[in-house]
């Protein structure tokens, strides 16, 4: 059963100018997998999992350009002879790339025909490596123009992975400057929202870059150096608060969970002195698949910029805060943290290639929709034939509710912790986590069971695999947002014994917990602002 919802939302469609890209190569990761992770932050965005087969086409065959952001038509473009099939950022080999919107300088604001969405999705059905598909993507904003602002691109096969980061050149050129360079292996990296390629090295097979990137700033008035002084942020991006805290800070929480000694950076998240955060870390330890996911889930915990811990969580310890991120207060102007966790979350992923395991599940898209923090991770394969129906585009959208949207469900969860988020995320986490460990036991088992086995008969096995996880978490994920509506209802907690809502010898629900609120500073709060009017006192 559907149900239409009315909602008031803003008349345009927004970019997703809000998302996180975190990285890490084969030498970095516990099982030599190259993996990056992406994080859709929009406000208009619905979480669905695009599906396009692979396709032949006749010579003269025009393919339409589609902004990704506003679904506006850009223009067309020569089709090649055959395409790769595409679920979501993945191709059937495996490729995999995400991106982060960074502005920047807004009369570079691109004027050609190929948007950064439709960068990415051109690029999947035509390149089988990264390199290959940094050649499809400058290639593209060479002949045919950049149509987006600054932005940041992650692109990974099973063997490396790649940063580049591009910008138009304002309404008198549709073209594009851009840098890319190859992330050592060993090291881990990422973006989310701030261009973060400083100076490179201008004769180095692992950089790639435009013949005019410097000469173009120098043009422009926005560098005068050495070009081996050239720094592409300092350049092209635009510094404040904002790039430093609510962008860099998502990556130094990355580099900080696995390397030693990130505090040395904290001047530069907080305040923009002391030492540039580096484009990439060797971490202290090699990273999973599922510490990524986890990481995805970040919201500063354990550091300074915790987000629980201050009074802005409220009475229940809550790590999200309402847009706009900034506000005043008697005239100063401050911010609200912004973790890589929000509740703004269209879908993310973590992606996992690699070349040992067998062809139809070389790349292993870990896929989760809403809010990355209460989402589950579902296996879909670089094999897939179709989008599983709980992802399937069309199932619901963001004013028509579905409850066998897999979307849908999460958001039912998930909009009921945030108002009680230290009293319900155990009981999220039992089944989330109980779900996640199964699906990975699934997928390690699948793994075994296809060596030796057809290509055809891997993939429809692991079609199987993805269908019936995504199918098992939108039904437990309804049974749980149940579950807390009816446990937490009015405020109170039901008591519950066995397994079931405890009752009464005589069948009676017992009487509920009152739970309380759980930070004093929440009473204290109160106390100060209202004096003596709430005061208990003794009548005479």
């Amino acid at each position: 059963m559907k149900i239409l919802v009315a909602t008031l939302m803003c008349a345009s469609a927004t970019s997703a100018l809000a998302c996180t890209s975190l990285i890490a190569t084969p030498g970095a990761s516990a099982d030599g997998s190259a993996m990056i992770t992406y994080a859709a932050d929009s406000h208009t965005l619905y979480g669905d999992l695009p599906y396009k087969p692979a396709a032949d086409h006749h010579a003269g065959a025009m393919r339409d350009v589609i902004d990704w952001d506003t679904n506006r038509f850009l223009g067309q473009i020569p089709e090649v002879a055959h395409t790769y099939a595409t679920i979501g950022n993945m191709n059937e080999h495996g490729l995999t790339i995400s991106e982060s919107t960074w502005g920047g300088r807004h009369e570079l604001e691109g004027t050609g025909t190929v948007d950064y969405g439709s960068l990415i999705y051109i690029a999947l059905e035509r390149a089988k490596t990264a390199r290959e598909a940094v050649d499809v993507m400058t290639g593209l904003v060479r002949d045919y123009g950049y149509a987006s602002e600054g932005e940041s691109f992650s692109i990974a096969d099973a063997n490396e992975v790649w940063i580049m980061e591009m910008i138009g050149k304002g309404k008198t050129d549709p073209g594009a400057v851009w840098v890319a360079r190859r992330v050592p292996d060993g090291y881990i990296s990422g973006h989310a929202n701030h261009a973060r390629i400083h100076q490179f090295p201008l004769n180095d097979a692992e950089t790639l870059y435009s013949p005019d990137v410097i000469d173009f700033a120098r043009q422009q008035g926005y560098f005068s150096g050495k070009d081996k002084d050239f720094s592409f942020s300092r350049a092209y991006a635009e510094y404040d608060m904002g790039a430093l805290r609510g962008c860099d800070g998502r990556v130094w929480s990355y580099y900080n969970r696995f390397c030693d000694g990130m505090d040395r950076y904290l001047p530069w998240i907080t305040e923009g002195k002391g030492e540039v955060m580096p484009l990439w870390v060797k971490p202290d330890r090699l990273v999973s698949a599922n510490d990524l996911k986890w990481m995805m889930r970040d919201h500063f915990e354990g550091t300074p910029l915790d987000m629980t811990l201050d009074i802005g969580a409220g009475p229940y310890k809550v790590p999200y805060r309402w847009r706009p991120l900034t506000y005043e207060v008697d005239s100063v102007t401050y911010t609200h943290e912004r973790a890589i966790a929000t509740q703004q979350t269209g879908f993310s992923f973590v992606s996992s290639m690699n070349a040992n395991r067998p062809e139809a599940m070389r790349g292993i898209l870990w896929y989760g929709v809403d809010d990355a923090n209460t989402c589950v991770y579902v296996p879909v394969f670089n094999s897939a034939t179709e989008a599983p129906h709980e992802l399937e585009r069309g199932n619901g959208d963001l004013y028509t509710l579905s409850w066998d949207s897999m979307f849908w469900v999460n958001n039912y969860v998930a909009n009921q912790a945030y108002n009680r988020y230290s009293l319900m995320i155990d009981d999220i986490r039992k089944v989330q986590c109980g779900l996640e460990d199964a699906i990975e036991a699934a997928v390690a088992e699948a793994e075994t069971s296809m060596n030796g086995k057809e290509y055809a008969a891997a993939q429809g096995h692991l079609q199987f695999v993805t269908n019936y996880w995504a199918a098992r978490t939108t039904k437990e994920y309804k049974q749980l947002g149940d579950y807390l509506f009816v446990k937490y209802l009015d405020g109170n907690r039901k008591k519950e014994r066995d397994g079931q809502f405890a009752r009464t010898p005589e069948g009676v629900p017992e009487y509920p917990d009152f739970t309380g609120y759980d930070d004093p500073r929440y009473f204290r709060s109160i106390v100060n602002e209202q004096g003596d009017r709430l005061r208990v006192r003794e009548i005479d």
